[in-house]
């Protein structure tokens, strides 16, 4: 009996904090404890969300993509069937695509975002190359019907919010590259192709560089630099339209170093798996070019740019200071995958 009045008056007293009391503090408890549980809920989905998305296998990639239209491997289905996948990665992760968000946890989340648009640039720049030089033999030659459609579908506002959403530009585009993918891979239509030739390649890479060494320089300004200013070298009777000074001080803004950090987090990892989806369709002609250790040289430095950050917070110490300066660290890889595309780029155009 004892037992029964003492548990009554526990839920008793524990039902009475939260019963409203003639003064209104019980209702502000309540809403108190309810703010704090979504407050909480809202900074661990947060923080599952800033969960970079994982590498995958572009071989298993390209078998389960071709397992869906009934067809066999064939040139080109490996770099179509990564451009699809990294595509959808950008939709599909956890948290799905962030940089439209407009509420949170999405909305105070920055990481992935500029993850994101790296990414994003590189999935641009090879939707266009697709366009223009992977499924054409000559300049006069017809663009493909469905890359007419993905190219410009991918270069939409990456940061729309409705009317259209950002998502939906891009399913179109992925739902085009499936298509041409089922195309090409059809040994019945011979109007969709994907021609891999070093000169195709070549052009490619010349975006990829110009990208790479683009972040390189970001990253680099992370602990502010004197440069000579190299804008008019080698051609004397260059112009330009705005006159500058021969040296320039360059430094990426505090607040900003994070973004330029992800974003080139974000690159690398889609350009890995591209340039692995290129080494088996191109495989023949980098193998003619004996440039095929240059290619697994640059997927190499690629592949160390994707290591685990061990630390919270991007830190950006001094060159040889006490503490790291991760954004350095990623200039390093950055700036040797691009001296090696060079180098590919170089080999691939000599005869």
């Amino acid at each position: 009996m004892k037992f029964w009045e003492s548990l009554k008056g526990k839920i008793s007293g524990f039902v009475s904090v939260f019963k409203p009391s003639e003064d209104g503090s019980g209702l502000r408890k309540i809403i108190f404890s309810l703010l704090g549980i979504v407050i909480v809920f809202i900074i661990l989905v947060g923080m599952y969300w800033s969960n970079e998305p994982e590498e995958f296998s572009v071989t298993r990639n390209t078998a389960t993509k071709l397992a869906t239209t009934g067809n066999q491997y064939v040139v080109g289905a490996a770099t179509t069937a990564a451009l699809i996948r990294v595509s959808e990665t950008l939709l599909e992760k956890p948290g799905g695509y962030l940089t439209n968000d407009v509420m949170p946890p999405g909305l105070y989340l920055d990481n992935i975002p500029n993850w994101e648009f790296g990414a994003l640039v590189q999935v641009r720049d090879l939707s266009r190359a697709f366009r223009e030089s992977f499924s054409r033999s000559q300049s006069q030659s017809t663009e493909d019907p469905d890359l007419i459609i993905s190219e410009p579908q991918f270069h939409f506002n990456n940061d729309s919010w409705l009317f259209p959403p950002t998502e939906v530009e891009y399913n179109e585009a992925i739902e085009s590259l499936e298509s041409y993918l089922s195309r090409i891979s059809d040994p019945q239509n011979v109007d969709a192709q994907f021609y891999a030739r070093a000169d195709n390649l070549s052009s490619w890479l010349l975006a990829v560089e110009s990208r790479l060494g683009s972040l390189s320089q970001r990253l680099s300004a992370s602990v502010g630099q004197e440069r000579i200013n190299t804008d008019m070298v080698g051609e004397p009777g260059a112009t330009q339209s705005t006159p500058v000074q021969s040296e320039m001080s360059i430094r990426t803004p505090w607040l900003q170093i994070d973004d330029v950090f992800y974003e080139a987090r974000g690159a690398t990892w889609a350009l890995m798996h591209f340039l692995v989806a290129v080494r088996t369709d191109f495989e023949p002609v980098i193998e003619d070019k004996n440039a095929m250790a240059s290619l697994n040289q640059i997927i190499r430095e690629l592949e160390a740019s994707q290591r685990t950050v061990f630390f919270p917070v991007i830190l950006n110490g001094s060159g040889f200071g006490i503490f790291a300066n991760h954004s350095l660290t990623m200039a390093n890889y950055v700036s040797r995958a691009n001296a090696a595309i060079i180098d590919l780029r170089n080999l691939l155009e000599q005869g």
